[in-house]
């Protein structure tokens, strides 16, 4: 391989693609760029040496790795590259200059990131994500996108201050910056875990999830839903492997959204309290973290990312032919949508792990590695949740969507664009989970590129033996009857509008609180202040205002579409700053 290719981190190449489009007007130019981008990083990355360090840096004494491949950010840049793909497949309908680029960007800043090898390079790409992928929830232009798009800008940004922070403090009890094993016991480290605790998810940290998500654009979610999470987990396989919190984390996680998911309506959003209940099982393997569980972490994170995608997919070209994907809206779909209601299925049967599908090798390596270190309560949750998810996502999302009553809607069939792109996540869903017949297929495939595969100490795992099927289909096939029962007996939770109550509410209302303290005390030493600082203060806010808000200077076409561009010229500032504060 070409020396100076060799030390290209394959996440520049969408970063520069995303910049790229900024400046291109041209909608066809900007899609086949769309494409050709992940294809090229994912050949940079097919041919990158593995376990050494291809591009790093020494500035202002920190050393700084820019690009390093081994055998878990592998499988995770891979995972990362082929959603970028579909992605840009699943785009293809739409003419959004704006979108293309923020998609991009925010996609390639997520490969980057899972190729850096020090906090310092982890930060401007970690920062990047929370900055470019906040638009795609604005671009839907309604007033609650713009909401839950500020708290989700604020928890994320909240998440890069406590990495940059925790990052500074390790550096300085340790003179290392290396991205590495670390363990709980001093603050620098507390922080750095609650940052990836933010983006991954963790209990009262998750609500940004389903409070966001479902109020992004359709290919939006789509993009949304492949990356910033996976890239959290990545970062606590990296660095927190085998601490035990997880494992009590990782549980919780799985139970509690399924109570949310199964009396909500908007079956988007089912989706993201589905995508919280997945990430619990990635995080518990880690906390086990054992070979046999990072591998199930890994896997499970690989399959999760293809048939989650394909579920939003099938979800975004329902609202994007009937304008709703709320339950007690649709029904009825598979009559004029086929295709879409066929790739729901699939992805419904790969998230519910029945046999034959992605999701069951990948399940069935973590809750074996789970039931393997003896954690039997996290185990048993973990079986619970496995339930529930056939229940939420396996029964109710393709049920009430295309078939349950018929709500008289007869759309065409999504665009043939997102019909390819659900095809191609579903040939995956299906391709990783078959039985190794041969050497290169099925399994076989997806577990050569896991980060043990090749660990002479790690004895194989075989998901197709019988106990494991059998198990697995009487957990399905009563999951199933429930269903079925609670349905014929008009006890299954009925699908109505409404507000559900999550833990976001506690700080939601003490906020609340607090500006309305801080307004009563402003009325009474306000007009003091005033006369010193108002004119200065309203001048300075009016400039502002005039610069940021929806109809400012920043808001305009030209600086609006180049946003990326500003985004990378602030991080690289803040990166320089982050040199100096030693």
């Amino acid at each position: 391989m070409n020396g100076l290719l060799a030390t290209i981190n394959p996440g520049l190449v969408l970063i520069l693609a995303g910049m790229l489009a900024a400046v291109i007007p041209v909608q066809r130019i900007r899609q086949i760029l769309a494409l050709l981008a992940p294809v090229i990083a994912t050949a940079l990355l097919l041919a990158a040496p593995r376990e050494t360090d291809l591009a790093s840096l020494s500035m202002m004494g920190f050393d700084m790795v820019l690009y390093r491949v081994d055998s878990l950010s592998f499988i995770f840049g891979l995972a990362f590259l082929i959603a970028a793909f579909i992605n840009a497949v699943y785009a293809l309908h739409q003419d959004s200059q704006f979108e293309d680029t923020m998609g991009l960007t925010y996609m390639g800043a997520a490969v980057a990131a899972a190729f850096c090898g020090d906090f310092i390079s982890l930060f401007v790409f970690w920062e990047l994500t929370a900055i470019t992928s906040v638009f795609l929830i604005f671009r839907s232009g309604t007033r609650a996108a713009y909401k839950a798009g500020m708290r989700y800008l604020g928890l994320h940004i909240l998440s890069g201050v406590l990495l940059l922070f925790g990052a500074m403090q390790i550096y300085f009890d340790t003179g290392d910056m290396s991205i590495r094993a670390l363990e709980l016991g001093n603050p620098g480290v507390l922080l750095v875990f609650l940052a990836f605790g933010i983006k991954a998810g963790f209990p009262f940290l998750h609500t940004w999830i389903a409070d966001a998500y479902p109020k992004a654009t359709v290919v939006g979610t789509v993009i949304l839903s492949a990356f910033t999470t996976k890239l959290a987990i990545y970062a606590l396989a990296r660095t927190f492997a085998g601490e035990q919190s997880l494992i009590w984390i990782g549980a919780i996680m799985t139970v509690y959204p399924v109570f949310f998911a199964v009396v909500e309506n908007d079956l988007r959003k089912v989706l993201s309290f589905s995508l919280n209940n997945q990430l619990g099982f990635m995080v518990c393997a880690i906390g086990v973290g054992t070979p046999l569980a990072l591998n199930g972490a890994a896997a499970h994170a690989f399959c999760h990312i293809m048939y989650k995608s394909l579920l939003f997919m099938s979800m975004g070209a329902v609202l994007y032919r009937t304008g709703t994907a709320k339950a007690t809206e649709l029904g009825g779909l598979f009559r004029t949508m086929p295709w879409t209601t066929v790739f729901c299925l699939i992805g419904a049967a790969s998230i519910s792990a029945f046999p034959l599908f992605s999701g069951f090798v990948s399940k069935s390596l973590t809750m074996s590695a789970v039931a393997g270190g003896a954690f039997l309560i996290p185990w048993l949750m973990l079986l619970f949740a496995s339930a529930g998810v056939l229940e939420h996502s396996g029964i109710k999302i393709p049920y009430f969507a295309f078939f349950g009553h018929d709500s008289g809607k007869r759309p065409k069939e999504a665009p043939f664009n997102m019909l390819v792109a659900m095809g191609l996540a579903a040939f995956i869903c299906i391709a990783v989970g078959l039985p190794a017949f041969f050497p290169g297929f099925g399994f076989n495939w997806l577990y050569s590129i896991l980060p043990f595969a090749n660990d002479p100490y790690t004895v194989r795992y075989e998901p197709y033996t019988g106990d494991h099927i059998l198990t697995q289909m009487q957990l399905l096939v009563l999951a199933i009857f429930a269903f079925a029962l609670l349905q014929r007996l008009g006890a299954y939770p009925p699908e109505k509008r409404g507000i559900i109550i999550d833990t976001d509410i506690i700080y939601r209302k003490a906020g609340y609180g607090l500006a309305n303290w801080a307004g009563l005390v402003w009325n009474k030493v306000g007009p003091a202040m005033s006369g010193v600082f108002g004119s200065l203060g309203a001048r300075t806010f009016s400039r502002l205002e005039a610069a940021f808000s929806p109809r400012g200077t920043l808001a305009s076409g030209g600086l609006y579409n180049g946003m990326a561009i500003w985004t990378a010229v602030l991080l690289g500032l803040a990166l320089l700053i982050a040199f100096f504060i030693r």
